[in-house]
């Protein structure tokens, strides 16, 4: 079984954990915190960072990269050496990773966006098919992970649903939903009018309506937990977040359970 281990999430830094429950082998998906809050998070999961396989970059936003460095030579005084696997897009335009590639091996990520199962990758007993999300960066995915018939879907930082995040998220027992804004928030808040536009622009990020029409979308048999991702601290709150959730669950009779993941600390989901 999967577990997910969201040690941080928001526009002050991410990093997640796809654990194999069964294995410890696990994957990082991005890294944007400092390594004592990482190392720290871990050890409050129960996890071994040292079981880290790989680390798989969304896109090369800081609050996704910046940490990549520090934690990487902290796994490796351990005598952990990750692979990474990032888009040659996001490579291009990311300073961490130009000078992560020095010392480790980056991979290509995702060469194709636009289809869904074309590039999978085989990672530490798991396949992961990565997809193309709408972001304003140089590339941007999210994944689908597989392991022992088990499925767990991410994405965040989508300023919508594409085709093929849709396809890829369906019929997973673990789900990872950006919950970004509170639209209302959002328009009367502090930001710069061309800020805002960006934010709920379609290469932005998901509101939380638009993630609950995509819950709503997404609702099978299988789900058993659903996490908020990515929640503003400016534009919206994680009580919100969880409601708009908890809301959309309750409405159409589903037993799946809605958390959040939070900017300070940890939350384990699985």
């Amino acid at each position: 079984m999967l577990r997910l281990h969201i040690l941080a999430s928001g526009s002050r830094g991410n990093a997640s954990v796809v654990e194999d429950a069964a294995t410890g082998r696990a994957v990082l998906i991005d890294c944007g915190i400092s390594k004592k809050d990482f190392m720290a998070r871990c050890a409050d999961a129960g996890f071994d960072p040292t079981r880290i396989e790989a680390v798989l970059v969304t896109h090369e936003h800081t609050d996704h990269t910046k940490g990549l460095g520090v934690v990487l030579r902290g796994l490796a005084k351990l005598g952990a050496h990750p692979t990474i696997y990032a888009n040659p897009a996001t490579s291009a335009a990311s300073k961490p990773l130009q000078e992560i590639a020095e010392t480790h091996l980056v991979l290509p990520l995702g060469t194709d966006a636009l289809s869904v199962r074309s590039t999978d990758l085989e990672i530490a007993g798991m396949r992961i098919f990565p997809f193309g999300t709408s972001h304003d960066a140089a590339a941007s995915f999210g994944f689908r992970v597989e392991c022992d018939g088990d499925a767990l879907g991410f994405m965040t930082d989508s300023g919508i649903v594409t085709p093929s995040a849709h396809e890829a998220l369906q019929d997973v027992r673990l789900l990872a939903l950006e919950c970004n804004h509170d639209s209302h928030m959002l328009e009367r808040g502090p930001y710069p009018f061309m800020v805002k536009q960006r934010i709920a622009s379609d290469r932005g990020h998901l509101s939380n309506d638009q993630a609950s029409d995509e819950l709503t979308a997404l609702l099978s048999n299988r789900l058993e937990a659903v996490a908020a991702m990515h929640i503003s601290e400016n534009n919206n709150e994680y009580d919100l977040a969880l409601k708009t959730f908890t809301e959309t669950l309750a409405r159409e009779g589903h037993s799946a359970r809605a958390c959040c993941g939070y900017q300070g600390r940890l939350t384990d989901v699985g």
